[in-house]
């Protein structure tokens, strides 16, 4: 295994995102959210894409492996690159608990540094959604994946408990900068369209759920996420010094949970939370 950090080359201004993105992604425990909440999702990307032991396989914006690990289980050579350091090293750690290999290296997901057609696979789990330029890095998904090769994508939509958590926080947070565009928008089946165009072949375009019920309470949701979850921490940093926005922020969230909660309706003597969290998996070869 090893860890390396290539230049990425951008301008200021973008050298300027990039940093406050790795910044966010590494405050909280984002593996833990990962492990905890999520841990399904990697192995169902894994399984759609149809990885095998033949294969070399990237998992871009890999965070702590949640697709990098079960892919590596399969016995194909996996490289899982992500731009936060922090998460990479946690990955690294929880790979070797498995006594999976795995190459950890830091990258851009919009400027990644192989070469044309190196990968039979190319897949990314709720992680290439959050860089900024969409189109960027859906040239670059296919740039690295050799034709007749696999990409697979999942991505929380604009709809679903995900893409409102996103909607209800944006009010709180500072604008974003000029050309970045809203993450969720890869849950939408026109913009993953119109981004890979005729270069790849749709296998599936399917929206899903992945089932929550960690949470007794919506306010345990709410501190569990304040706490561990680096977008949201970095939104309550930012109004800190209002309690007042900070109290609105909170309550927002609480209803948001309590909008999304089926478990509150149960009538079967279900406990606590339990919200489905929609997504768009995504399988395409590449033409």
């Amino acid at each position: 295994m090893s860890t390396t950090t290539p230049p990425i080359t951008t301008t200021a201004d973008d050298g300027a995102l990039k940093a406050r993105h790795r910044a966010m992604w590494a405050l909280g425990d984002y593996p833990r959210v990962a492990t905890e909440l999520i841990p399904s999702l990697g192995p169902i990307l894994v399984e759609a894409a149809g990885v095998t032991s033949a294969q070399r396989v990237h998992d871009v914006a890999a965070g702590s492996g949640n697709v990098a690990i079960p892919a590596a289980r399969t016995g194909a050579d996996v490289v899982a690159t992500d731009l936060t350091p922090e998460l990479l090293a946690r990955g690294k750690q929880l790979a070797g608990e498995e006594g999976v290999s795995i190459t950890w290296q830091a990258a851009d997901a919009e400027a990644l540094p192989f070469a044309d057609e190196e990968f039979d696979a190319v897949l990314s789990c709720v992680g290439v959604m959050f860089a900024p330029h969409h189109q960027a890095v859906a040239d670059e998904l296919v740039r690295v994946c050799r034709p007749g090769g696999t990409i697979g994508l999942i991505s929380w939509t604009p709809g679903g408990f995900i893409g409102q958590m996103f909607a209800t926080m944006k009010p709180y947070a500072p604008p974003p900068p000029p050309g970045a565009q809203p993450p969720p928008l890869w849950g939408r089946v026109d913009h993953v369209r119109e981004l890979f165009g005729d270069r790849v072949s749709f296998g599936s375009l399917v929206q899903q759920d992945v089932v929550i019920d960690e949470f007794a309470t919506p306010q345990d949701f709410v501190d569990f996420f304040k706490t561990h979850y680096g977008p949201t921490i970095a939104v309550y940093r930012g109004i800190a010094d209002d309690p007042d926005r900070v109290a609105a922020l909170d309550r927002d969230l609480v209803a948001l949970v309590e909008r999304f909660d089926r478990g509150a309706a149960a009538t079967d003597g279900t406990d606590g939370v339990v919200l489905d969290w929609e997504y768009l998996l995504v399988t395409a070869t590449r033409t």
